[in-house]
Formats: C-alpha cells, sequence, structure tokens
C-alpha cells in the first residue's frame, strides 16, 4: 500500500437537519425522526483509508438500521442533503450506499448476478454486488440492497489472534475494527461476541468502516468492513477518477454514531505495552487485578 499520512477523521459540516454534531466534529446524533441522518466525511478518502464509526447509541421503535457507502458528490455542491440515503443520495447517482443488515452484508460473487441491474450503473459508473435483502424502512424511504450472508472460516476466533486486517495491498491494525463492550462482569464474553461478528452488525459499539481499494488505474472497489471482518468488495468498477466520500446515514434504529480514529503506520509505545499486557491475561477484567495505576488499567481495558 502507498503509505499516507493518518488525517483526523471528522464528520463534514453539510449534514441532514435531524443530525447534530459535536464539538469535535467526531459524532453525530439524529435528534428528532427517523429520516434525515444522512452524514459525510469531511475530506475525501484516499484508496486504502478507513472511514470508521462505532454505534453509540440506538432507538426502539424504528425498523432499518445505518446505511453506509462512498459518494463521489461534494457535500459542498449539494442544493438540499437527500432525506434519505438508499434510495434519494443513490437516485443522484455516482454513489454506493448499503444498508447494515442481519445478514452482515457479505458478498458471495459466485451467486451474484452477472450484469448490474438498471440504475445500479454499467462498468463505468461502477456496479453493487450481491442479492439484496430489502431493508423495511418506518415510515418510508425504501430499503437498501443488502448482499446475502454466507459462513466464513476466516473470521478472526479471539481478541489477539491475526494483528492486521488484509484487503488487497492494505493493512489495518485490527484492535481498532473491532467493537469491545464497556469493561464489566461480563465484557469478556460479549468481547469474544464481537471478535467473531455473531452479534448483530448493528449492535451498540459493534465498528462499521467503509474504504475503496484502488483496482487499475482510475477504478476501485468499495468494502464494508464490519468488527474487523471484510464484507468483499460490496461495490466494483468505482470511478476513482474524482474524490469520494464516505456516507453514513444515521438511520431508524440507529441514532448515534462516532468515528474512531485508526493509525495505519507502525504501533505507538503506548500500543505495543498494552498488546504485551493484554497477552498475557485471561480477560480484559483479570487487568484489575494488576498492580497498575488506574489510568493505565483503563487504557489497557479499552482504549
Amino acid at each position: 500500500m502507498e503509505p499516507f499520512c493518518d488525517q483526523f477523521m471528522e464528520f463534514h459540516p453539510i449534514h441532514g437537519t435531524n443530525v447534530r454534531l459535536d464539538l469535535s466534529g467526531t459524532k453525530a446524533t439524529r435528534v428528532e425522526s427517523f429520516a434525515n441522518g444522512v452524514c459525510f466525511s469531511k475530506q475525501p478518502l484516499k484508496p486504502g483509508e478507513i472511514f470508521l464509526i462505532e454505534i453509540e447509541d440506538k432507538e426502539l421503535g424504528w425498523c432499518g438500521h445505518l446505511r453506509v457507502g462512498l459518494t463521489a458528490k461534494d457535500p459542498r455542491g449539494l442544493e438540499v442533503v437527500p432525506e434519505y440515503s438508499i434510495p434519494d443520495l443513490m437516485d443522484l447517482g455516482d454513489s454506493w450506499v448499503f444498508a447494515i443488515t442481519r445478514n452482515h452484508n457479505k458478498v458471495i460473487e459466485d451467486v451474484v448476478a452477472e450484469a448490474p441491474e438498471a440504475g445500479d450503473g454499467g462498468p463505468a459508473g461502477g456496479h453493487r454486488l450481491g442479492r439484496g435483502e430489502v431493508e423495511d424502512a418506518a415510515g418510508g424511504g425504501g430499503g437498501g440492497g443488502n448482499a446475502g450472508g454466507g459462513d466464513d472460516n476466516s473470521k478472526p476466533k479471539t481478541f489477539f489472534t491475526d494483528s492486521h486486517l488484509y484487503i488487497e495491498n492494505v493493512r489495518i491494525p485490527r484492535d481498532k475494527l473491532v467493537g469491545r463492550s464497556r469493561p464489566g462482569r461480563y465484557s469478556h464474553i460479549l468481547d469474544d461476541l464481537y471478535k467473531t461478528n455473531a452479534l448483530p452488525p448493528t449492535a451498540r459499539r459493534s465498528r462499521i468502516g467503509v474504504m475503496y481499494v484502488q483496482k487499475g488505474r482510475d477504478l476501485a472497489d468499495m468494502h464494508i468492513i464490519i468488527n474487523g471482518e471484510d464484507m468483499g468488495a460490496s461495490a466494483k468498477g468505482i470511478p476513482a477518477v474524482q474524490p469520494l466520500y464516505a456516507v453514513v446515514d444515521v438511520f431508524a434504529a440507529t441514532k448515534c454514531v462516532q468515528i474512531v480514529q485508526v493509525e495505519y503506520g507502525f504501533s505507538s509505545l503506548q500500543t505495543l505495552c498494552r498488546k504485551a499486557i493484554q497477552k498475557h491475561i485471561v480477560h480484559r477484567m483479570a487487568i484489575d487485578w494488576l498492580e497498575l495505576p488506574e489510568a493505565l488499567k483503563h487504557y489497557c481495558k479499552y482504549e
């Protein structure tokens, strides 16, 4: 992967009318209704750079969940931010967005249609993969096309296995990609469920990322990553000649998301020390038994 400087990820100040950002620009909360929650990355993504968010809060009573993807539409050029990412933003063209569902959006390429459906774009505009699962949208807004499920023997089985996720020639530290529960009595059990991606992908604390990898000179494939598992190329042949922004639609049952910053270079001394401690314990809560300062215990247990 061609090296690039880590940039501090933020949400774009242009967003849906029902979204409020915190002062840091890294937390997006839908304050009312179930729609008008479309957000964008503040800067275009670079090839191999992941836009990673964690689900902070949910809201009962709505059908449907988070949608993520990419768009070549500069948010500053939008007359109005679309009410929904699916289908409104996609209908504008040059956008590839998927609803995150219980099927984990896993792409099985040998069962996808050979030709893209009308409206999904041909090779010049990129095409979506997967058989699709229509998501019920509360009050309207349509459902997102999603790839079918499937077993994957390459799933991470434990927290300390496979320190990095590899997608094409991109290498991403896995410890940032996997959701973790807040430290508590049963956190070691919940953590194993996040690591094996056994929980619903839209559970609280789940981490969902979107990125693209270069395929040739002017094309790219979009990948969705859920709790450290690559779901495959959910959209192929995306034109990469123009900047691509991440799209996060804080929709329906998903109420609040927080950006997780990812380091791509060498691990810091802090991270290396934390990993050394973690390797010699049964689970995170056992850190409480160590004679360490409380601040260091908290850092080793969470982040």
